[in-house]
């Protein structure tokens, strides 16, 4: 019985911190860091996490699929916002996928996201359709390599029965506890080893073996591979494990190092999906990951992979971007430097678990009514219509509102309010097919600011950190619109 990737889907936000910021601010201290200040690195805005990128990863995966149904939501991470309460839950409410599946953090390894891609090919076997998501927003300590080299994204799979778009050719794991790195229980940081030998004795030994045996095991040659996938921030790396296992130099893939950066556990599944958008059918994809050991997948592009292409993907996300420059802002919505945010930071921002449960469907899901008996949408949902014509009691039928297209109707930019980022955006967004609600709006930039009319779509994102207790509300968000390739200020 063959399994398959059915569809796929990515994303990587807006802004792009400039390199050469962070060298430039570091270089006094780490002269060795203007070597890595070149291109650019994503990062998230002060409102995003691994958990809001895979479910935008992830509802672009879902737009494309013809699966019916999902049986699981595996999500992959090492930065999970909550260490005991399932993060996969929160992505799975979010997608509205209902409560009749299995949902599963996969953590602990930079080769989470590998891992459980190959769970969830296992799963497929025995019939379920499953939802692979990775995300990924690493801290990192100032002035150190990994601040340039790293990145924030998040990419995301439906596997299913079936060749798919991709079909599974063979896969492996070698299982070793090398070290290269670890982040201790309550640390913040990740402690990092030497380099050369991490090379060496890492990259250069262990991945050739699980290359090797995931080739036997899908009964191909290197020669075969179009596309290889090494998930690595290290230069040169990929060519000399290509050139080990007879992979041919034109089959390695990208990094993404020039423009996104590494986004840890999910970098394997950003190029992966990145590989498929570029794949004809026949092009054979080897993806790996690594970290205490290496996993290797091959999969084998399809007839249906033209079909399953996404509409933005990774390659739509990174041509979205907009560049920042303003270290400072990067070190401050990261809580990397302690800041005065004034009195109004300071209100109690408690969650109340028993009105946040009574109401997951209206704020985890964005879902309102539609009445019965008129027609009409509202948001959120009521006991009685909201149409003055029709006043209907216990007439709304669920509706959802986060895949719905919407304008601007009014907005305010408040610089009084607190946020994280000022000045705070918000306004009456007007819903395409009826219903309206006053929504905060983010990704804005400030220079440019927003227009009444303008386009919107729905973002899942923190409304509200309670740093007492460690909580993160989630909600939904407007975000402007704008076309591929473009800028902001181009849209």
């Amino acid at each position: 019985m063959s399994v398959g990737i059915h569809a796929f889907g990515g994303y990587v936000p807006i802004q792009r911190l400039q390199r050469k910021a962070i060298a430039d601010a570091n270089a006094w201290f780490n002269p060795g860091l203007r070597g890595l200040g070149k291109g650019e690195r994503s990062i998230c805005n002060w409102d995003e996490d691994s958990v809001t990128m895979a479910v935008e990863a992830a509802r672009e995966a879902l737009g494309g699929t013809g699966v019916d149904g999902i049986d699981a939501v595996y999500f992959a991470s090492t930065t999970l916002p909550f260490q005991d309460r399932q993060n996969a839950g929160i992505i799975a409410e979010a997608l509205h996928l209902g409560s009749d599946l299995l949902t599963m953090d996969i953590a602990g390894s930079q080769r989470a996201g590998t891992t459980a891609l190959t769970a969830a090919l296992k799963a497929a076997t025995g019939g379920d359709r499953v939802v692979v998501a990775g995300g990924e927003k690493r801290r990192t300590k100032s002035a150190s390599p990994m601040e340039l080299t790293a990145g924030d994204g998040a990419g995301a799979v439906v596997v299913a029965e079936g060749d798919g778009a991709a079909k599974l050719l063979g896969r492996a794991t070698h299982a070793v506890d090398f070290v290269d790195h670890y982040r201790g229980q309550d640390e913040a940081f990740d402690y990092v080893w030497e380099e050369r030998w991490i090379r060496d004795e890492g990259y250069l030994k262990i991945i050739p073996i699980a290359i090797a045996a995931a080739l036997e095991a899908a009964g191909v040659t290197a020669a075969d591979i179009t596309h290889f996938c090494l998930p690595l921030a290290a230069a040169r790396v990929a060519g000399m494990i290509a050139k080990k296992c007879g992979l041919s130099d034109e089959s390695v893939r990208d990094n993404l190092q020039g423009k996104l950066g590494e986004a840890g556990s999910a970098q394997p599944l950003i190029m992966l999906v990145h590989a498929l958008e570029d794949a004809k059918p026949g092009d054979k994809i080897l993806v790996t990951g690594f970290g205490q050991g290496c996993d290797a997948l091959i999969f084998e592009a399809t007839d249906a992979i033209n079909d399953a292409k996404p509409a933005n993907g990774i390659s739509g996300h990174l041509a979205r971007r907009r560049e920042e420059t303003n270290y400072n802002r990067f070190l401050g919505v990261n809580n990397l430097v302690t800041m005065e945010q004034g009195l109004r930071s300071e209100v109690d921002k408690q969650t109340g678990l028993t009105t946040l449960y009574r109401n997951k469907e209206m704020l985890l899901s964005l879902i309102g009514g539609k009445c019965s008996e008129c027609g009409t949408l509202q948001y959120p949902k009521t006991n009685v219509c909201a149409n003055p014509n029709c006043g209907a009691v216990n007439s709304q039928e669920d509706q959802p509102f986060s895949e719905m297209p919407a304008k601007l109707n009014s907005f305010t930019a408040d610089s009084l309010t607190f946020s994280p980022d000022p000045p705070a955006f918000y306004g009456m967004v007007q819903f395409e097919d009826g219903g309206r609600s006053m929504l905060d709006v983010t990704d804005v930039d400030p220079a440019v600011g927003l227009e009444v009319g303008q386009p919107l779509r729905m973002v899942f994102r923190i409304k509200e950190f309670d740093t007492k207790r460690g909580f993160r509300r989630y909600f939904w968000k407007a975000t402007p619109v704008t076309e591929l390739g473009t800028t902001q200020e181009g849209a």
